[in-house]
Formats: structure tokens, C-alpha cells, sequence
């Protein structure tokens, strides 16, 4: 029983000594604290922007697919609606829904994109709840729906986020026109998953929405649901369609969408590791500081009968204590970083990818369990190295700081031979031949562990030749700091790895980020032969696919004092391997842009283009694991999935999915699709781009809203969504 009560007053006894030390130097607790928030909060906050966006993604998808297992899709026009009608006279599907969708925006919604999308409320019901639910549209609201023209439904949140009253008249701006409707009625669904995912969404009926996007008899796709595991039903709905139109799983298109962004989260991911990494750095430093400055009181503790065990207990608990205040403060910190992450991140991922009509912040349980764990296992595992020293010296070497200090200077050579055999490994792993962004980021780690072996002995060599040079100018005094920092080297050699991190991190991707940039005004410079650039608005920017009027080109081709005219027709269709970006050109000087590898030539490019091969980009030919030469592309066209030879690879540096470039002749022949987006004007020399623009701008503005830019303006622009794409690496710098 005594013994009990002197263990229970020692162990006391002991929590109050450590946790009078932690009081008793407040900096220093605030800086090992505060490396731990900064690192948990970066993390927390990537880790949360990254979730959002994945699940903004899977909402959207969830909004627009529904329930449903299969579509029924077709090229850029779409499908003919007599195609749905002819599946449900056939009766060959139980469940069949017709969807056109279009991204559009509205100067009373915040002009934010939406996504407009027309149903057929009478073939929803087993897709989606959003009309026959509990809570959803009044009988009379549904009414003015279906029998009212340019009328539309928004959801609750949405009306009373802008202010709006049911019965408001409002503007869509859709392909660059601008259309009147009116709100009907509102999607009032129970439960906040819902909610949440009609905030981004506008429904109308499918005459409706055919109407407003001039789609007159088209439609985008027809959804299905077909029983799992059933073979014999897609064969027969083939049977039935036209040429040019298939099935496809809805797994296998969203799956290949979401793929994309799949290194882009990654790279976030690696970035706030790093940080953490080095505020694991300033942990071991001052847990390190910590336990030196009391190895005087270790060694008297010793002396008194305390153990060894107890004494490692004593350094790790207060590691744990301090692990978990700066974990829990940087959750806090990180879910309001998260906030700003994830709009960053949403922006990037409208400009490269695809368009995310969620934009609010999600807050999983997991994130914030991983990133508190995180802080304090890291905090931890950095305090066990000094907690062990602590224990494991003798008492009487623990009244000596010197003992310490010996033994750092003997471990420099063995701690250098370990950075140097981690710094071969890591460039061995860089070296393999391998994509994989996880085989490079452990190389990277690699070698970023192995430098911060290396600064030991480093500081000893630098700090020797310091005191040579300074004890010259200044004498012995000159020679004092630089000995210092050598005989303290188990502390300041910690220092100096974690500061040598943090500024390689920062000067590598600073670099990066700046030789990029210069690369991208390299190839604008060459790419944009054009002196003005005529496009329709749209929600991305990278990816110009709205129509043009054909009144518009007319009017452009007939403009007087313009040499030439360069078309081009953007679209994204369906390969083997997914959807990718496809611009069709009408441009004799195509081949003269910078290419990767070319089979030619400029001018053997662009006649190989005119006789039905094409070119892609590098990102394309990398992600499909094309060779430099020879190489195919196969495409499913109107007239049925088709094989194209690749003549040349180029590189571009707009999308990061890819693209594949053809003759707008080729296009034509295969797509039936006379329709244009993009116009390139040729001027004469001297000419004012400027003024031409203007001109322009005003003079077809009654026809359609257009983006009129000079070259300089769309360089501008371009570079503008390059520096919005890398925010988010600037917030984690």
C-alpha cells in the first residue's frame, strides 16, 4: 500500500515538473505549438479542399445522372429526339428519360454557372425526385411548368439567397443569348443532401429547355436504367439506335472525368505533407532544445530514483499534451483555410477540367480525425528521439552538456552516410521509367530527407571555415559565434534542416511555377498567330464549345479590311479511353505551331490533316501512352467508332486532359456539323486590332454576345487562368 502511494506522488510529482517547464518558457511552448498548427492546418485544409471537390463533383454528376445506370449518347449535335420516341414504342426499356443540359448564368443568380436541365416530368420519377417528392413542386407551380412558356424551377435556397419572389422574371444567359423566363415554382426537397445538390441547378420542361439552348428536336442524351448483370437489353436498344449513337455505362464516363483530376489532388496532398514536414522539423528542434536545457534536472531526477521509464514518459507526455493543443487549435485554423482552398480549387477545376455547380465547403469526420491524428502522432514520433536521450543517458553524463554534444559531433559522419545512401535512393527512384506520382514523391522525400541528413555536416564544415574568415577581421570574438553553433550542434544543425526545407521547398516550386509561366508566353507567342479572336461566351475557360450564329461568321467573312479568316469548330467527343477535347481547324499555318514530334514538315502536317490523319497534344499522348511517331487515335463518330493515324504531337499547355486537332474538312466528313466556335482574324499590316474589336463588338452585339479579344487581350486572359490555376500553391508557399 506504501508503495502504491509513493508511486501515485511520484508520478505527480514528476507531471508537475513537466508541466511547470512548459509554463515556465512560454516561447518556446508557442513555437513548438504553433509549428503543429501550421502543419495540421495546412494539411486539414487541403485535405478538406480536396474532399469538396470531390464530393461537388459527385453531386453534380448525382444532379444531372440521377439514378440512372446507362445513356444513350451521340457527337457534338446530339441526339434526334425520335430516338426516344422510337425506344418507348419499341418498349424495349422500363425506364428511359430524355435530358438536355446547358450550362448557363444569370445576372440576378450572382451570375454564377447553373445547370440548366430539361425533363420530361412524366419520365422522371425513377431517375429523379426532384418534382415527385415530398415537398416538391405545388400542383399549381407544376401547372405554369409544363404549359407556360420560359418557365423554370429553382430550389428554395436559391430564391432566398438572391432575394427573389416565386413569379420573378429573370435573364439566362445561354450561348451568348439572352433569354427571358420566369421562376414557376421551387424545389423544396426534405433532406439537406438535395438541397444542397439543387442549389447549382435549374429544371425546365424539355420543350422548354430545347427552346432556350437552340436545340429545337435535339437532345443531349436519354438516361436508362437497366437491370444489373442483363446482357441481352443493351443489345437490343443497339439494335435500335442510328448510326453514330451507343450506350455506355454512366460509371465508365464519370469515372474517366473524375480520373483527370486525380494528380491535380494529389499534388495538393504532397504540398501540405511537405509543409507538415516541416513543421515536424521545428517540433524536434524544440523538443530537442527542451530536454538539453534540462538535463541538469534529468540527471538530479535520476539521482533521486526516478527511472528511466518514467523519465521517457515524462517527455513524451508533455509531447502529447503540446501535440494535442496544437492539433486541436489547427483543425480550427484549417477548416477556416479550408474555406479559401476550396475555392481555389473549385476555380482550377472549372478552368481545366470540368464545371462544379457545388461550391460549399465540406467538413468530413475523416479530415479532421486524419489531420488531429497526424498532429499528434507527428508530434510524437518527433519527441521519442529526445525523450529517448533523455532517459537513456547516465545521471551523472546528464549533469554534463557536454556528453551531448560529443556524441552529436560523433554521429555527423554516420548521420552524412545515411543522407548520402537516402539521396542514391532517391535519385534511383527518380530515375525509373515510371509515370507514377506516388514512385516520384517518395524519390522527392528521398532526397529531401537525405539533404536534411547531410546539414550537419555542412554546418560543422561551413561554421569552420566561418570562424577562419571572421577570427581574421575581428579576432577571437569573430571566432565565437561560428564555435558556438558547432558546439551546439544537436540543436542548431535541426534548425538549420528544417529552415534549408523550407526554403528549398519554396525556391523549387517558385521556380517551377516561373520557368512554366515563361514557357507558356513562349508558346502563346507562337500559337496565337490570330489578331483577333471572336468566341461565345461560356462557364470554363479553357474550353470555347458554344455555337456561334451563323449571322455572326456571315457578317465576319464579309467584314471589310480583314486578310483572313481562320474557323474552328470545338467540340468534346467519346475515344475508347474517355471524352476528350477535339478542335477542328480551317488553318493553312497549323503546322507551324511547336510540336513535340511531327511526321514532317508544316506543310506535309497540314495536308496529312487535310487528307483525314490528325495531331494531339502532349498531355493526350502521355496519358494514352502514345508513341512519337506512328500512333493512332480511335473516335467514335457519326458514322461509328473510327481509327485516325496521329501525324504530329504538340505542345500545348490549355488542357491538361488533352485534345486531338483535325481538319475542319475531316470533322465535317465524319460529323455532319456545320456549325463553328471560335473565329481567328488575319489583319493587314499596321491595322488597329483594337479598333477592329471594338467595331466588331459592336455591330454584332444585336446578333449574339460575343468575346471579341486582340491577340494581346487573349495572352492577357490566358495567363490570367495560369497564375488562378496556381493560387492554390501560392496559399501553401
Amino acid at each position: 500500500m506504501m508503495r502504491d502511494s509513493e508511486t501515485t506522488f511520484s508520478s505527480r510529482t514528476l507531471w508537475k515538473v513537466g508541466w511547470r517547464y512548459l509554463l515556465g518558457h512560454p516561447w518556446q511552448s508557442v513555437l513548438m505549438v504553433l509549428g503543429i498548427i501550421l502543419g495540421v492546418a495546412v494539411v486539414v485544409a487541403v485535405d478538406l479542399a480536396n474532399a469538396s471537390a470531390s464530393r461537388a463533383f459527385d453531386y453534380s454528376t448525382e444532379a444531372v445522372a440521377g439514378r440512372a445506370t446507362h445513356q444513350i449518347v451521340a457527337g457534338p449535335q446530339g441526339l434526334d429526339e425520335a430516338v426516344y420516341t422510337r425506344l418507348r414504342r419499341e418498349g424495349v426499356v422500363l425506364a428511359a428519360a430524355p435530358v438536355v443540359t446547358e450550362y448557363v448564368c444569370s445576372p440576378q443568380l450572382g451570375d454564377q454557372p447553373l445547370q440548366l436541365i430539361g425533363v420530361d416530368p412524366f419520365a422522371e420519377p425513377p431517375f429523379r425526385n426532384y418534382l415527385w417528392s415530398e415537398g416538391g413542386v405545388p400542383l399549381a407551380g407544376l401547372t405554369a411548368f409544363l404549359t407556360k412558356p420560359g418557365a423554370i424551377l429553382i430550389s428554395a435556397d436559391l430564391l432566398d439567397r438572391y432575394g427573389l419572389e416565386r413569379g420573378a422574371r429573370i435573364t439566362l444567359e445561354v450561348a451568348g443569348y439572352e433569354r427571358d423566363v420566369f421562376i414557376a415554382g421551387l424545389l423544396e426537397p426534405a433532406d439537406r443532401l438535395s438541397r444542397r445538390v439543387l442549389e447549382g441547378i435549374i429544371l425546365a420542361d424539355i420543350a422548354t429547355a430545347q427552346e432556350l439552348t437552340g436545340r429545337l428536336g435535339r437532345l443531349d442524351r436519354i438516361d436508362l436504367i437497366l437491370p444489373e448483370g442483363e446482357s441481352a437489353q443493351p443489345d437490343r436498344i443497339r439494335a435500335l439506335l442510328p448510326q453514330g449513337a451507343r450506350i455506355i455505362p454512366v460509371e465508365a464516363r464519370t469515372g474517366a472525368i473524375k480520373e483527370m483530376t486525380a494528380a491535380f489532388r494529389i499534388n495538393l496532398t504532397a504540398l501540405g505533407l511537405l509543409a507538415l514536414m516541416v513543421g515536424l522539423f521545428l517540433i524536434y528542434n524544440t523538443m530537442t532544445f527542451s530536454v538539453v536545457q534540462r538535463r541538469p534536472l534529468f540527471g538530479r531526477l535520476r539521482c533521486l530514483g526516478v527511472t528511466r521509464r518514467e523519465v521517457f514518459a515524462l517527455v513524451l507526455g508533455e509531447a502529447l499534451v503540446v501535440g494535442t493543443v496544437g492539433a486541436g487549435l489547427g483543425l480550427v485554423l484549417g477548416v477556416a483555410m479550408g474555406q479559401g482552398a476550396v475555392r481555389m480549387v473549385t476555380q482550377t477545376i472549372n478552368d481545366l477540367y470540368f464545371v462544379v455547380t457545388v461550391r460549399g465547403i465540406q467538413i468530413p469526420a475523416s479530415s479532421l480525425v486524419k489531420g488531429g491524428l497526424l498532429g499528434v502522432v507527428a508530434t510524437v514520433a518527433a519527441a521519442a528521439l529526445p525523450a529517448w536521450e533523455a532517459a537513456s543517458v547516465a545521471p551523472r553524463a546528464a549533469l554534463s552538456r557536454s556528453g551531448l554534444e560529443i556524441k552529436a559531433r560523433q554521429a555527423v559522419v554516420r548521420v552524412a552516410v545515411g543522407g548520402l545512401v537516402l539521396l542514391v535512393v532517391g535519385a534511383g527512384i527518380l530515375a525509373l521509367p515510371t509515370r507514377s506520382l506516388l514512385v516520384s514523391f517518395a524519390g522527392t522525400s528521398a532526397a529531401v530527407i537525405g539533404f536534411a541528413m547531410l546539414t550537419p555536416l555542412a554546418t560543422d564544415l561551413a561554421m569552420r571555415v566561418a570562424a577562419a574568415l571572421l577570427g581574421r577581421l575581428w579576432g577571437a570574438l569573430g571566432r565565437m559565434a561560428p564555435r558556438d553553433v558547432v558546439n551546439s550542434l544537436s540543436r542548431t544543425s535541426v534548425a538549420v534542416a528544417a529552415l534549408m526545407v523550407a526554403v528549398a521547398a519554396t525556391i523549387g516550386v517558385s521556380l517551377m511555377i516561373g520557368s512554366f509561366r515563361h514557357t507558356v508566353v513562349l508558346w502563346l507567342t507562337q500559337t496565337l498567330q490570330g489578331d483577333i479572336y471572336i468566341s461565345a461566351p461560356g462557364v470554363t475557360s479553357n474550353q470555347a464549345t458554344t455555337v456561334l450564329d451563323p449571322a455572326v461568321v456571315e457578317a465576319v467573312q464579309q467584314w471589310l479590311g480583314i486578310d483572313r479568316v481562320d474557323t474552328l469548330r470545338a467540340a468534346t467527343v467519346d475515344t475508347l479511353e474517355g471524352p476528350v477535347y477535339l478542335f477542328a481547324v480551317e488553318n493553312p499555318n497549323f503546322g507551324e505551331r511547336p510540336f513535340l514530334s511531327a511526321d514532317g514538315p508544316p506543310e506535309f502536317i497540314w495536308q496529312a490533316m487535310q487528307n483525314g490523319a490528325v495531331t494531339v497534344s502532349e498531355p493526350w499522348a502521355n496519358r494514352m501512352g502514345l508513341p512519337r511517331r506512328g500512333g493512332t487515335v480511335t473516335i467514335y463518330t457519326d458514322e461509328g467508332p473510327h481509327s485516325f493515324p496521329v501525324v504530329g504531337i504538340y505542345y500545348d499547355y490549355v488542357s491538361t486532359q488533352g485534345t486531338v486537332a483535325m481538319s475542319l474538312e475531316t470533322y465535317r466528313q465524319f460529323w455532319r456539323d456545320e456549325a463553328l466556335t471560335s473565329l481567328a482574324l488575319r489583319l493587314p499590316p499596321g491595322a488597329d486590332a483594337d479598333g477592329v474589336a471594338r467595331d466588331l463588338q459592336q455591330a454584332l452585339a444585336p446578333v449574339q454576345r460575343l468575346d471579341i479579344r486582340p491577340n494581346r487581350a487573349l495572352r492577357e486572359e490566358v495567363l490570367v487562368v495560369f497564375d488562378r490555376t496556381f493560387a492554390i500553391t501560392g496559399a501553401l508557399q
